[in-house]
């Protein structure tokens, strides 16, 4: 097999739309598989994790290879919840084609919207399939009316369904070859005339897509205008030409239950979709950082791009992408991130969870190589001659927050191992050991995305978790100077214990630590417990008087005392400091500090206006807007970060999913009095 022969093709979409069951149909038609799974039946090919089986929801990408007159579609099929659409960042990695799918009763939804851009912003040849025709409600001519409105003049149907008395579709026109198929009850496409009474309507729609193919080339467009008809290879010549160019989407349609319009979309990619050799040449760089071309080419050195990593019961799997050369099993090959070798083992054809043992991967291709335990995702294998680093997939920040903990203590370490794999598969994750609020917390894109993490814990390593909100870490300053005195006395037989120390107190803004000072005078304190004294103070900055949290900007200065020349000791120099701070912070009007944010919010104008509203009553302050194209705005505010942990789940429902953000610490700032009292409360409560 060559390069020429495979069409590497990512399904993008909202949940719900369809995208599992067409890769199913596609399989069943092309003897992939014997029989169609259905997804709420739980046994399809491409959702096969328990946790899929289960909500009925594709939760991680799947590759589904098919064999189709003489080519290899690679098919991937991606999730449609935005929680995870870090699954769909590496399929288009390493796709030469989006096919973005949606239903004919729901017309352009969020996830088409985003699916589009995505596309538009990698510049991938994109088609659009119209699902679900088969149900009540389909309605493809405002289906296709919307997508024209939202997308524009790029918009070219090149197969359309037809109705019958009874308001059903059972026929499907193929525009460019200018036929009419149904299904004959076995699984197979027919063939027949054109319905009566169609025919104009056929017409109408290959002048449509003729007039679209003529903008493709100067030569095609000087043959429209002079009157001349395309042959049908021109015509599929210049869909081709005019996909890879990203100068037209074609519309297709079907059912993927019936299988009415799955063929049509199959012949389409094999004959109108670019192979990966269509596409610009990639780009790599060297260990100093330098940019250089990689050719795609068949006879090239090997180049592969690892875009996926799975860890479970079935093993563990890299998956990657040929982009030049091909590669065989016992190959030695480098991944320059680490500068190790590596000799490949077997290699797989990935379907679903079923692996099929190959002798050679092509470039182009798509396959998985099974226990390279040092591959991760994003990593490059390559020619230990010429070894440059492929471009990796820019993951979305980790936006939403909860603390984990096992249902039976004593479990923490089971939990961290679990989370460990799981992050292997899944880099849209991120796992922290909060030393100071003792938690561990877990930042994942949403409250599906966590919960998903949680239950896979449970069905993968056997252990139970709780998700809770995660504390914040809060810090503790004084507002004014004070003086005061420790003294730590204790007699009880043999060397008593005796320090005592006056200790001024004051707020400084120079250092968030501790700044330690001594004004001795006449020797009332000797020097050699000067280190006693500091470390007393330091050990009780850790834990203020309000709510138990680090004392910041403060400023001690030992300026008095006494010692006793036979009981004085480090120890009760030490405890002496310690009983000073605990009476100096008290008097010296101390008061909580919050982490404040920079949040920048990125939403449709219409949606502004409540995004604002939002922030003012988390206590937010808004900087600015900025407009950044295509109706967005992106507001820029400073927020309380104890304002924000449900804030990825309240933006979502504000702007119908429509909003994305970035927050990120930037400094303390003075709790308002209410705030105050609320976060004293809770420590208390979190204390018991």
């Amino acid at each position: 097999m060559t390069a020429k022969e495979i069409r590497n093709i990512c399904l993008l979409g909202h949940g719900g739309s369809g995208k599992t069951s067409l890769v199913e149909s596609m399989l069943y038609l092309t003897g992939g598989t014997d029989r169609l799974g259905k997804v709420t039946d739980g046994n399809t090919i491409c959702d096969y994790d328990p946790e899929e089986i289960k909500r009925k929801i594709s939760l991680s990408l799947t590759v589904a290879p098919i064999d189709y007159n003489g080519c290899k579609i690679n098919v991937l099929d991606t999730p449609g919840y935005f929680d995870f659409c870090g699954e769909a960042l590496e399929a288009m990695r390493v796709a030469d084609s989006g096919i973005i799918v949606c239903t004919a009763k729901g017309g352009v939804s969020v996830g088409t919207e985003k699916a589009w851009k995505y596309l538009i912003d990698r510049d991938m040849p994109r088609a659009i399939y119209v699902s679900k025709l088969d149900e009540d409600g389909a309605d493809f001519n405002t289906a296709l009316a919307d997508l024209r409105a939202h997308f524009g003049h790029t918009i070219a149907p090149v197969v359309i369904p037809i109705w019958d008395e009874e308001k059903q579709i059972n026929t499907l026109l193929d525009i460019p070859a200018r036929k009419a198929y149904v299904m004959d009850g076995k699984g197979k496409r027919k063939e027949v005339p054109i319905p009566a009474g169609k025919e104009d309507v056929l017409e109408e729609f290959y002048g449509l897509l003729c007039e679209s193919v003529a903008e493709t080339s100067e030569e095609k467009m000087e043959k429209f205008f002079a009157g001349e008809a395309f042959t049908q290879e021109e015509v599929f010549q210049g869909l081709h030409d005019g996909i890879r160019d990203l100068q037209l989407c074609p519309v297709l349609c079907g059912s993927g239950y019936t299988g009415l319009g799955t063929v049509a979309m199959l012949d389409a990619v094999v004959r109108m979709f670019p192979n990966p050799v269509d596409v610009p040449c990639r780009h790599g760089a060297n260990d100093q950082g330098v940019i250089k071309d990689i050719a795609l080419t068949e006879d090239g050195a090997p180049y592969a791009f690892v875009f996926k990593t799975t860890s479970d019961q079935y093993g563990r799997y890299s998956y990657f992408k040929v982009v030049t050369g091909k590669i065989t099993p016992d190959m030695t090959l480098t991944n320059p991130r680490t500068g190790d070798t590596m000799k490949l083992g077997h290699l797989y054809t990935m379907r679903g969870k079923k692996a099929i043992e190959v002798k050679e991967v092509c470039c182009g291709d798509i396959a998985a190589v099974s226990k390279m335990e040092k591959l991760k995702t994003g990593d490059t294998i390559c020619t230990t001659v010429t070894p440059l680093t492929l471009r990796g997939i820019p993951f979305p920040t980790p936006c939403y927050t909860q603390a984990i903990a096992p249902k039976t203590q004593g479990q923490e370490d089971k939990v961290a191992a679990g989370l460990n794999k799981l992050a292997e598969e899944d880099l849209t994750f991120s796992v922290v050991n909060n030393a100071e609020t003792k938690q561990l917390v877990l930042s994942g894109t949403g409250d599906i995305h966590l919960d998903v993490i949680r239950a896979k814990l449970q069905s993968r390593f056997g252990v139970e978790t709780v998700l809770s909100p995660a504390r914040i870490a809060y810090r503790e300053k004084i507002r004014k100077t004070v003086k005061v005195q420790g003294r730590h006395k204790k007699q009880s037989g043999g060397h008593g214990q005796f320090g005592d120390v006056w200790i001024e107190f004051s707020p400084q803004m120079d250092q968030e630590e501790l700044m330690f000072t001594e004004k001795v005078v006449g020797g009332s304190v000797p020097k050699n417990f000067f280190p006693a004294v500091e470390k007393g103070l330091r050990d009780s900055v850790g834990k203020g008087p309000l709510a138990g949290y680090p004392v910041v900007y403060l400023k001690a200065t030992l300026v008095d005392g006494s010692y006793h020349p036979v009981d004085s000791s480090e120890m009760a120099f030490k405890t002496a400091a310690s009983l000073a701070f605990k009476s100096g912070i008290e008097q010296a009007n101390p008061v909580l500090m919050e982490p404040i944010g920079q949040l920048k919010v990125i939403v449709p104008d219409a949606y502004t206006g409540d995004v604002m509203g939002d922030l003012n009553k988390r206590r937010g302050r808004v900087m600015g807007t900025l407009p950044c194209g295509d109706g967005l705005q992106e507001i820029e505010a400073e927020v309380p970060m104890g304002e924000m942990s449900t804030y990825a789940i309240d933006l979502r429902s504000m702007s119908q999913s429509r909003g994305s953000f970035t927050l990120e610490f930037t400094r303390y700032d003075d709790c308002p009095p209410a705030a105050q009292e609320k976060a004293i409360a809770q420590a208390k409560a979190d204390e018991k």
